[in-house]
């Protein structure tokens, strides 16, 4: 049933218990009219009534009104999709007021809660200046207090303490993303072996396929993180040269290991990007030109597919099957049109200012500018 769509559902509920307007009336107590008018959306009943309805139908009030308070799997995504494009698309206070009102119409489902939280992270840089985006970032720190504080899915909840930290590190809350997450992530803690101790049981209890499937799984989330840390690791000893060269060496020998450029091209593309920025500080400008290059190539191919899907590849051939079943199902979270603008104002970072007058770089912005202007 839909969201309060009494009207067609007291409709349905009659027909199919094979009743006349007349006898729905006598049995509640009121005329033939009134239910008429219920039926043709003209009123709505006494809020009193509404328990005898139900009874009498055998239904919920929740289903009589056609209210969810909570959304499917597949619900969410439509939602946070439809308001991906409308990102891009419209004016973006209007997204953001509707997304604000979906919000109070699914206050108590907080697997969406937890979306909208990620949309409008992802979505922020869109806001038209910097009050109202740290406005709209501490909308969402306070929707991820309220699912951390409400929320019985420990892993979700978990999620939501993750996704926080890093809400209100962009809000420059420092204090409060150390104390929240150092303890959290204590190395020390048992929880750091959960994984090892799952495949275990998985194989022990005969059940070969998901200690396969997750031990893949472990090993791509790792390898991933691997190379995250990379590159923050560079941004730390982005004046140490040698420690750079290093990092950038060993990260080249596991990406090219892995075939990282297409197993998960977002994050090679972070890493070329993180490199090129390092020789552009210590004035390498042939070498970071050839790092923009792969950014700007891998990108490309991203963003040129009609779809896009996270999925494993001939060595990791067991988890696709992971990321159908994530919330958002493995799509990009943000539209194209949105991301070619991001592509752009990263290429006009103040550190490539040593390349601003090469050609390459200057056909790279052309390009991605003339494919978001196209869209």
């Amino acid at each position: 049933m839909n969201i309060l769509n009494f009207s067609e559902n007291i409709v349905n509920l009659r027909h199919k218990k094979g009743i006349t307007q007349e006898e729905l009336a006598d049995f509640v107590g009121v005329t033939k009219a009134s239910v008429s008018k219920w039926e043709t959306k003209q009123s709505l009943p006494d809020i009193m009534l509404l328990p005898q309805l139900a009874a009498y139908f055998e239904v919920t009030v929740d289903d009589l009104l056609g209210y969810e308070p909570n959304l499917s799997k597949e619900q969410i995504q439509k939602i946070y999709f439809d308001f991906m494009t409308e990102f891009a698309e419209q004016p973006f206070g209007e997204v953001m007021e509707k997304s604000r009102r979906m919000v109070k119409k699914y206050y108590s489902c907080h697997s969406f809660l937890f979306q909208i939280c990620v949309l409008w992270l992802n979505h922020v840089s869109l806001a038209p200046d910097p009050q109202r985006q740290t406005e709209i970032l501490e909308e969402a720190s306070a929707l991820c207090s309220r699912i951390i504080s409400d929320s019985r899915d420990i892993g979700l909840c978990n999620d939501a303490i993750l996704l926080k930290a890093s809400i209100d590190l962009l809000c420059n809350k420092v204090p409060a993303v150390i104390d929240t997450l150092e303890e959290l992530l204590n190395p020390y803690h048992y929880s750091f072996q959960g994984e090892s101790i799952l495949v275990q049981a998985y194989a022990m209890s005969g059940q070969k396929e998901k200690a396969n499937k997750y031990s893949q799984y472990g090993m791509y989330i790792h390898l991933l993180a691997l190379v995250f840390g990379a590159v923050q690791y560079l941004s730390l000893h982005a004046d140490d040269l040698d420690a750079c060269r290093e990092t950038i060496n060993r990260i080249d020998r596991v990406m090219e290991i892995y075939d990282l450029e297409h197993l998960h091209e977002n994050t090679a593309a972070q890493y070329h990007y993180q490199v090129a920025a390092i020789y552009c500080i210590h004035q390498k400008p042939e070498v970071a030109m050839e790092r923009l290059k792969k950014f700007a190539a891998i990108t490309d191919s991203l963003l040129s597919r009609d779809r896009i899907y996270l999925g494993g590849d001939s060595y990791f051939n067991s988890i696709d099957d992971y990321f159908e079943n994530m919330d958002l199902g493995g799509n990009l979270v943000r539209d194209k049109k949105v991301i070619l603008g991001s592509v752009v104002q990263a290429l006009e970072n103040p550190v490539f200012e040593i390349l601003k007058d090469k050609e390459d770089l200057q056909k790279m912005k052309k390009m991605f500018q003339a494919k978001g202007e196209s869209l």
